[in-house]
């Protein structure tokens, strides 16, 4: 008889850029089946976005001046939840942004952004928004990851972070991860309802 090993642990080390997929059973409210796009990562610390938890308002409805356009906004974590954060894959073309990897950015000029979906409005598919944003102190997510709270996957395209209908997207996240994973992903919230 074979056994499988099902531990929630891979030895990926993070990076800026990478995605950290949550532990099935993590149970805190900001990241129970979260996943987070890492934007910094070094000795001071880390910070990224939650990228699969949708707010149900409309861009619009968080800024007036703001083109009005379908554009789910997340929340991107527990600190300064009161502030809109965005990423995008505008590249140059929008100034003040910093890279993330080849093909997103963070921040930038906001009106710059708003003046470029104005003039196209399909160019909302090129940006993010979000409440708020996750952060680690020196070291804590170093921590949580010998924790096992989290796996680092470096293998989720720019398109899939970009996207917002994926209301399935931790599941997503966690099957590309291999076999073993995607046996974790049919995991239910509550092991008890099983």
């Amino acid at each position: 008889m074979s056994v499988i090993d099902l531990a929630f642990k891979n030895n990926k080390k993070p990076k800026v850029g990478n995605v950290l997929i949550s532990d099935p059973f993590l149970d805190e409210d900001y990241f129970r089946r979260s996943v987070v796009l890492l934007c910094d990562h070094n000795s001071e610390g880390s910070f990224g976005f939650v990228l699969n938890n949708y707010l149900d308002i409309d861009l619009h409805e968080v800024d007036e001046t703001f083109p009005d356009i379908k554009a789910r906004i997340s929340v991107g974590g527990p600190v300064e939840t009161q502030s809109l954060f965005f990423i995008h894959s505008f590249g140059e073309e929008v100034e003040g942004g910093i890279p993330i990897n080849d093909e997103l950015s963070f921040g930038g000029d906001y009106e710059q952004i708003q003046e470029l979906i104005e003039a196209d409005k399909s160019l909302a598919s090129k940006i993010r928004f979000f409440l708020g944003y996750s952060g680690w102190a020196e070291k804590q997510l170093t921590g949580e990851l010998k924790e096992n709270a989290w796996i680092v996957a470096d293998n989720i395209t720019s398109k899939e972070i970009l996207s917002t209908s994926d209301d399935q997207f931790w599941n997503h996240c966690l099957e590309k991860q291999g076999e073993r994973f995607k046996t974790i992903s049919k995991f239910p919230i509550n092991p008890q309802d099983n």
